[in-house]
Parts: C-alpha cells; structure tokens; sequence
C-alpha cells in the first residue's frame, strides 16, 4: 500500500493531474494499492491556512492513523502547504512508513513556488533568505507574505530532514532547486510525469487549429499565444482557467480564439486529436512541461518557450524565446500540421514519460 498526500490548489493545475497519474501507475503498473489523503485551499480559510503555515502543519495524527489504517509501507507526499507541512511527514515516519516528498515545484524556497514575479523569471529568494519575495509582495497582500515568507525560512529543513527520498519531475528542477540553495540531500530522484497513453502515429497532417492547455496564470504565457496564431492565421483553442481568463478573453476579441474552461481528460485527449499543433508559450521556468509531454504522446507537433525542463523535452526546431509573439508565429507556421514532427514527439515523449520508464523510476524510489 501506498499512501499518497496531497494538499490541491484552488485552480487545478499540472500537480494536481501528475498525484492523480502516479497514483493510477501505482495500482496499474507496480500492483499496489493506492489511497489518497487530500486537503483542499477551497476549503481553507486564510487564517487557518497562516496558522498550519507557522506551525509546520495541522492534525499530524490524521496522517499518522491513515498509516496504522491502511498498513502503507510509504507515504508519498506531493503538496504539503498549507496545511501539513513537516509534521504530518514526521507523524507518518512515526507510524512506521517511509516517506517519499516530491516537489513538482520551487515552494521549498519561493512562496509562489513558480519563480516568476512581476512578469519574468525570479530567483532572488535563495535557501532560508525569503525576504525578498515579503518585500516584493509576490504572495498576496503584506501579511501573507510576511507568513509565507517567514514559514519557509522557518520550515524547509525540518521539511526536507522529514522525509526519507526526495524526488523531482526532471534534472532541470533538481539543478534549479539547487541554485536556489534549496536543502536538497545529495541522491534527490528524478521521476518525470507519467503520461498514460500513446499515439501509435501522428494524425496532425488532418487536424484543425493549434491549442494551449494550460492554467490560465499570469506565467503561463498564453497572451503570447493568442498574438501569435492570430498572426500567423491559425485558430486556436484554449483549454484551461484561472485567474487571467478575463483578460485573455478580452486580448482574443475579434480573433479565431475558442475558451472552452477546464476539460476532463478525455475531453481534452479527444480535443487533442482533433488538433494540427500544440503551444506551450510560458514564461516560467517549467519544472517538466506535462502539457507537452502529453500533446507530443499524442501525436502532435509542439512549439513551446526555450525555458526550464522544455528545452529538454522538446527538439530544438520547436524551442523560441519566451515572451516572442514573432519567433512564436514563425514556428507555428512552420510546424503546424507536421506529421513527421510528431511522429519524433511520439518517441520523445515515450523515451521520458511511458508508464514502463516512469514505473521503473518510482520502484526505485520507493524500494532503493
């Protein structure tokens, strides 16, 4: 048994999906059982968030008597702010399980955990030295940030000593986290997202206009997107929402620009097989780019920024400068509706994040 730990985001974004794939790839690949204990920002008020914050978390012991409950040999903790936080990691060690932390993000250290600011990319909070990111005001008003700030500086030692393995989506973010003196242990494991299916051959050479799946952040570049394929004379949909989908609304007045909210993923999977391209336009510093690991699974050509663990991911002809409307028009004409660009995203994308590859990362995570 496995017991996954999870604190979701109030606008669902690629964390949330990767808990729900490594859980699926748990039961339908390794042949364990897999439980989920989820808290939910939806249902936590600022107050009580600022306190399991400062407290390094609140009611341990639920974690602790899921443990004794269920017999799980590992925990396997994904988000853990704000509401369980070290404690519930040491409370699960207690119990009698090992415990994996997986950080899909830069939360150790930045309180945004996207190391993005005021437009570009940001790496001025390094190691226990938050204090720029309360004196930017990146999260929130002053206060919030005051306790953000203040909770990482105070925690993220005790966060990482707490568990027994830690694990990241790629090399980037591992190097990444690095840099930004984050209190890695020498052996951190990377264990990329799992992509469940596969295209056996790209149908992109009959497919429609482009589409960006994504959450609908201030870093994820979709404006970029949306002037793009409006110069480049190429419909595009958006499949996601957040905070910016006003805004972005009112830039695509006027052009061949389709919002369609948040998908489920078969929605979204048949969506993408009606597509002749993929756009990941962001800004950020990705730590390993799902929404391109997944369109490229399925057969189509991607265009996305030369940033983060993208430039990894994707082969050099789709890679452009992030934040470049003009670049990205240039690539959008070029690749869209590219069978034999997605032919070769296929097998990328395989190489990386095939539930054999990934299956075979995460039993060495957890039996190592």
């Amino acid at each position: 048994m496995v017991l996954f730990l999870h604190h979701r985001y109030r606008s669902t974004g690629g964390e949330d999906r990767a808990v729900d794939d490594l859980m699926w790839l748990v039961r339908e690949h390794l042949g364990e059982d897999a439980e989920l204990i989820e808290r939910d920002s939806a249902d936590v008020g600022r107050s009580r968030a600022a306190a399991g914050l400062l407290a390094g978390g609140l009611a341990p012991g639920d974690v602790a008597a899921a443990v004794r409950r269920t017999g799980a040999r590992v925990v396997h903790a994904h988000n853990v702010q704000p509401t369980f936080g070290w404690r519930a990691l040491a409370a699960a060690r207690e119990a009698g399980a090992r415990v994996v932390l997986h950080l899909h993000n830069y939360r150790l250290v930045c309180a945004v955990a996207t190391c993005f600011t005021r437009g570009e990319d940001c790496t001025r909070c390094r190691g226990r030295d938050t204090a720029p990111g309360v004196r930017l005001r990146c999260r929130g008003d002053a206060a919030e940030a005051v306790v953000y700030g203040a909770a990482l500086a105070l925690w993220q030692r005790r966060l990482v000593a707490s568990a027994d393995r830690v694990a990241v989506p790629s090399a980037f973010a591992r190097a990444r986290l690095r840099d930004l003196r984050a209190p890695l242990p020498a052996a951190t494991h990377v264990v990329p997202n799992v992509v469940r299916e596969f295209a056996d051959r790209s149908a992109a050479a009959e497919g429609g206009g482009a589409i960006v799946a994504s959450r609908l952040g201030p870093e994820k570049g979709v404006e970029v997107a949306i002037a793009a394929c409006r110069r480049a004379g190429v419909p595009l949909t958006v499949a996601g929402d957040g905070p910016e989908r006003a805004r972005l609304e009112r830039l695509a007045a006027g052009a061949e620009v389709t919002f369609t909210g948040a998908l489920p993923p078969a929605e979204l999977a048949a969506l993408r097989r009606r597509a002749g391209l993929a756009i990941v336009p962001t800004r950020a510093a990705e730590t390993f780019g799902l929404a391109a690991a997944e369109a490229m699974a399925a057969g189509l050509p991607v265009v996305a920024s030369r940033v983060g663990a993208l430039a990894d991911l994707v082969d050099a002809d789709g890679l452009v400068a992030p934040g470049d409307a003009d670049a990205l028009a240039a690539a959008i004409a070029r690749r869209h509706r590219d069978a034999r660009a997605g032919d070769a995203g296929i097998e990328r994308a395989r190489a990386v994040a095939s539930p054999e590859v990934v299956a075979g990362a995460l039993r060495a995570l957890y039996d190592g």
